[in-house]
């Protein structure tokens, strides 16, 4: 497929390391400037399958947004107003404050894919929470008319099924390897992320001291960004006409056997995909200032944190500390549904469990340091 990481890993990724008393510790601080930020790297998941990582430097950002924001998210332009109980999604993104990412870690340039989602389960024989008996997920439902009546309210698109998983989403075009892997719950989400670290280290590929795991919220929330220090809407700035060949929100293309669109407030051209787009599908112009894609829009992508309405924090937050417990995750960035306010680079949600899964939310992996236990 493409070029695959040297069998000889020894200083690929971090070029020290320090002891501690809990062993060893990648040497990934605001010290160390041996790796350029967005240097990439593949892993090789076997059957010609690899998935790709970006270098994402320490520093600092600003989290929240500012109540210019949050109004504009609402209003015409936005459209989030009845998407998202008249604001109350807003409330969570708290007001505009400085946060730092204390240490380097490397992130997905994508969301993980329904093919390397695939090989996951084809060496384990994973059973998805979805797939288990009694499981569920949320999925488009194909008998949904859109509202005509301009009453400003839409019926509700999405059904719970128990005969769908990732392996058919129920997106109504056919499931390609390339697009994200959705229908995935937190449970399994990070039972993937466990498999690549063992998997990676019985090949003998992955440095002492490092996982791969889901990012903190704070990571995701520095690295979605791409560098950028003030507090815009999206990564690339605050400008919604620049969002154009950049990302899959709600458009202008039909749904998938109708002669209709999505509604509300959308994007005014095509992005040539109504439903999920294959990752990276933009190209350069759809990474942002780190090099990583898709980070608004798409599908949104579950960070490993317990939800917390008052805002972000900096460090992992734990609904409860004493058993570093997550009942309730968060997820980020928006979803190829969604209006233009609800894929900025601010919002968050929380999920209801950590076994419930939809056809709109997915996932990507960090490298870096191990965290405590949130399962």
């Amino acid at each position: 497929m493409k070029r695959l990481f040297a069998s000889l890993h020894i200083g690929w990724l971090i070029p020290a390391v320090l002891a501690t008393a809990g062993g060893l510790v990648p040497a990934v601080s605001a010290a160390d400037d041996a790796i350029a930020p967005g240097t990439a790297r593949r892993v090789d998941l076997g059957k010609r399958t690899t998935l790709e990582v970006v270098y994402v430097p320490p520093g600092e950002f600003m989290a929240g947004s500012t109540a210019e924001e949050k109004e504009w998210a609402v209003g015409q332009d936005g459209g989030a107003l009845f998407s998202s109980g008249g604001g109350a999604r807003e409330a969570y993104e708290g007001d505009p404050r400085p946060m730092r990412v204390k240490e380097g870690f490397w992130m997905g340039r994508t969301e993980v894919t329904v093919g390397q989602f695939r090989r996951f389960v084809e060496e384990t024989g994973y059973v998805t929470d979805a797939e288990k008996p009694g499981g569920e997920t949320m999925v488009f439902d194909h008998d949904w008319r859109p509202n005509i009546t301009n009453s400003g309210h839409e019926p509700h698109p999405w059904v719970y099924r128990s005969d769908k998983s990732w392996r058919d989403p129920n997106h109504g075009v056919p499931e390609q390897a390339d697009f994200p892997v959705v229908c995935v719950s937190y449970n399994d989400m990070n039972a993937f992320c466990d498999w690549l670290t063992k998997r990676e280290q019985a090949a003998d590929r992955l440095p002492a001291g490092l996982v791969y795991r889901l990012p903190t919220e704070a990571e995701w929330d520095y690295a979605c960004r791409g560098g950028r220090k003030d507090s815009s809407y999206f990564w690339w700035g605050g400008n919604l006409e620049d969002a154009k060949g950049r990302l899959n929100i709600s458009g202008l293309d039909l749904l998938p056997g109708k002669d209709y669109a999505w509604p509300g407030a959308k994007l005014p051209w095509l992005d040539g995909y109504a439903m999920v787009s294959p990752v990276d599908h933009y190209g350069e112009r759809g990474r942002n200032g780190f090099g990583l894609a898709d980070m608004c829009g798409g599908v949104w992508e579950f960070v490993i944190d317990h939800f917390d309405p008052e805002g972000g924090h900096e460090e992992v937050f734990y609904e409860d500390p004493a058993t570093r417990a997550v009942s309730r995750p968060v997820c980020r960035g928006g979803n190829y549904y969604d209006v233009p306010g609800n894929a900025r680079c601010a919002v968050r949600l929380g999920i209801a469990s950590v076994t419930y899964s939809d056809s709109r939310d997915g996932f990507r992996v960090c490298l870096g340091r191990p965290l405590a236990s949130s399962r």
